[in-house]
């Protein structure tokens, strides 16, 4: 299993917070005693909830050791410990989640998991990249397909037509939208540094430091030719993600 880098992570900390931002606003009428922030990383999604919901009290949950680490250096006035979204034994007012539960298999399950982990009238609101066709991870698919390289991808994100499926079958009140980020980055070398910080982090795992090299000096190779610099020279990454609130 690889590990998280929080420090990797947060090196596009404006980028990876904004959809956590506009997630929050969606639910701000909710007016919580209780939220929970699923896969919160680094702290800085379960930051923006402490800014949206003063008086609320606030858990962020994450898998890794490390950003759970990195949360509670950043953030002390916050409540973080590790903990797995298929094992909440409370339930809450708000679940929240940016980002993490395509790292999860079996939606048509979690999904109706979490919803029972809601008091009456809570709400659970979450963010999945859907970015897959984005010319940079088809790159890395092809990268990885030519130096013939075990398939590491394990996101188990789903389509938006079955999301509202399971979604109607667990709540009779909930929205679905999307949203796509176009993020000036500063350069090619910016785009590497991006996936190296989710995407292509079981590879790096795997690799030899040298073997690592190679890999991402192929992958920032064909991004030099697909994504054009812009007259201020920063390069475009455009990216979709998938957004829905579900109250019960």
């Amino acid at each position: 299993m690889f590990e998280w880098n929080s420090d990797q992570y947060l090196k596009f900390k404006a980028q990876r917070t904004q959809p956590a931002i506009d997630l929050a606003k969606r639910v701000a009428d909710v007016n919580p005693k209780t939220v929970l922030d699923i896969g919160c990383g680094p702290g800085n999604s379960t930051a923006v909830l402490k800014s949206i919901f003063p008086n609320a009290q606030i858990t962020g949950i994450d898998t890794s050791q490390d950003m759970i680490d990195k949360a509670k250096k950043t953030y002390p006035d916050i409540d973080f410990r590790p903990g797995d979204a298929r094992d909440i034994s409370e339930k809450y007012d708000l679940l929240f989640s940016n980002a993490c539960l395509q790292w999860i298999p079996n939606h048509k399950e979690l999904i109706p998991y979490l919803m029972s982990r809601l008091n009456d009238g809570g709400k659970l609101a979450v963010q999945i990249p859907m970015n897959g066709e984005e010319p940079l991870f088809r790159i890395i698919r092809d990268v990885v397909s030519e130096m013939s390289l075990s398939n590491l991808e394990r996101q188990w994100t789903l389509k938006p037509d079955e999301y509202y499926e399971i979604l109607s079958g667990c709540s009779d009140n909930f929205k679905i939208w999307e949203t796509v980020y176009y993020h000036d980055l500063p350069n090619h070398d910016a785009l590497l540094e991006w996936v190296k910080g989710t995407h292509i982090r079981p590879y790096l795992a795997q690799f030899s430091e040298a073997d690592g090299i190679e890999f991402e000096n192929e992958i920032l190779k064909r991004t030099k030719k697909i994504y054009p610099v812009m007259s201020d020279g920063k390069v475009i990454l455009r990216f979709r993600r998938f957004f829905f609130t579900a109250a019960k």
